[in-house]
């Protein structure tokens, strides 16, 4: 069976960014999407299209097909009272952030300066050029309720908040 939308994938990956650093893994093929929804970054769901279980490949992705190309006009500065007061802030931090459009965007606290937070909307990875090592474990048809609901169900099925 070859990859195609439709499908859920399990594979293995490496992750490293071009100074040869180990960015994420999953070496244990639990790792498994739904492909042709999106939930996998463009350019490594392209890559794979049309490759069989027990395929292994090293694929580079550009930022363009990644995470994007890093933003500057994502950073803006906040009011420290923005955030729960019980809070300890501290940079490097991420929360979850209401974005233009009311969509949930994750923010990264780049500084803080007195009761000002700047707060980064970039990915971590935008801008980074993605190097993978990939070994596909498994292709199947996804069910009905994997297609309708967008996203990979475990055996157990999957429950909605």
């Amino acid at each position: 069976m070859q990859i195609t939308d439709n499908h859920v994938v399990s594979l293995t990956y490496i992750l490293k960014d071009d100074n040869d650093n180990i960015l994420d893994q999953s070496d244990d093929g639990s790792f498994c999407y739904l492909h042709g929804a999106g939930n996998i970054i463009p350019g490594l769901e392209k890559a794979l299209t049309g490759k069989q279980a027990g395929d292994e490949m090293s694929v580079s992705i550009a930022p363009e097909e990644g995470y994007g190309i890093r933003d500057d006009e994502k950073m803006q500065q906040v009011a420290r009272e923005m955030f729960p007061p019980e809070q300890d802030i501290e940079a490097g931090m991420q929360f979850h952030a209401e974005g233009p459009e009311g969509q949930t965007v994750v923010v990264t606290v780049a500084a803080i300066d007195g009761d000002q937070v700047t707060i980064d909307g970039n990915h971590p990875l935008a801008s980074v050029q993605l190097n993978f090592d990939v070994k596909i474990m498994n292709i199947r048809d996804a069910s009905s309720e994997e297609l309708e609901h967008g996203h990979v169900h475990g055996p157990e099925g999957h429950a909605h908040d």
